[in-house]
């Protein structure tokens, strides 16, 4: 999963090591240009360099192969957000588990929930869909299909039904049938639609007392592509529900990559999954470390 833009910032490390050039000013310099144009904002940005010119000065780095590390380790310490255990995702304790998928449309919403019912059903976990955006007829044949593709039971209601008595409904089915997870999308257009936004609060608070416990992940999918306005659709979500994690949709070589660090600094929330492709396999647990390594391999 190589990172256009972050190719600049390798050919400097290499261009620096093969020349043997110290770290100096330029090099701050350069390194900050190739940050920002990898979709890393400018307040996180100096966070990094501010963390470099610390660890220069204070652990005496001389080379730039130990500059590249502290960036590493300052750029890992941003990606893990709060307690480690928030990292994956949450299993309940007592069946069945709900995530809540929520996003604008055109992001990978309903894609993203095909991806984690396939990743949990190849772990032997049962798992009901829950056709939650009844705004739209499209999104409940899209689900629908998804459903069939990956031989996964559907819970879903007419067009237009209150998308609350859908999730209770599949709630209720998974507790019956002795079922594990239940993923529920949630109507996907435009999050400035305030009626949509108040119809997740009701979604939440239906789940969290049909459950008797708030539900264990609320899941914004964005699209990496999207950039900085990523980040403006999440704090628009974040006002009206509780997410509890990111998952990011098309993360593959044409997107920058730093938004990544972009969205972790600036919402303080954990990124969840990633979707790096269109088969049900190209979905993975997000590893700070790894897609750290992926970023500024040499």
């Amino acid at each position: 999963m190589p990172f256009q833009l972050f190719q600049k910032i390798r050919n400097t490390i290499e261009q620096v090591v093969g020349g043997g050039r110290g770290v100096d000013e330029e090099l701050y310099e350069e390194l900050e240009a190739s940050l920002i144009q990898a979709d890393i904002n400018v307040q996180t940005t100096q966070r990094l360099i501010g963390a470099l010119r610390r660890a220069v000065e204070e652990e005496g780095i001389r080379s730039i192969q130990q500059a590249v590390e502290a960036l590493k380790r300052e750029m890992v310490a941003i990606l893990e957000v709060g307690d480690p255990s928030t990292m994956g995702l949450k299993e309940a304790s007592l069946p069945p588990t709900l995530y809540l998928v929520v996003g604008v449309n055109g992001v990978g919403k309903t894609t993203t929930i095909a991806k984690i019912a396939h990743m949990l059903q190849s772990r032997g976990k049962r798992v009901i869909l829950a056709a939650g955006d009844t705004f739209r007829a499209a999104a409940i044949d899209q689900l629908a299909e998804w459903a069939q593709r990956t031989g996964t039971d559907l819970v879903r209601h007419r067009e237009g039904a209150d998308p609350s008595a859908v999730i209770y409904d599949a709630i209720r089915a998974a507790r019956a049938r002795s079922v594990d997870y239940v993923i529920a999308d949630t109507a996907g257009r435009l999050h400035t639609r305030s009626n949509l936004m108040e119809e997740l609060r009701k979604i939440h608070r239906v789940a969290e007392r049909e459950l008797e416990r708030v539900p264990d992940e609320v899941l914004l999918v964005l699209d990496a592509t999207t950039g900085q306005n990523a980040i403006s659709q999440a704090k628009l979500f974040m006002k009206y529900i509780p997410i509890t994690g990111i998952v990011l949709t098309k993360l593959d070589g044409t997107a920058r990559g730093g938004i990544v660090l972009s969205i972790a600094d600036d919402l303080k929330l954990p990124i969840k999954l990633v979707g790096t492709g269109e088969r049900l396999e190209a979905l993975e647990e997000f590893n700070a470390r790894r897609f750290v390594d992926r970023l500024l391999e040499v």
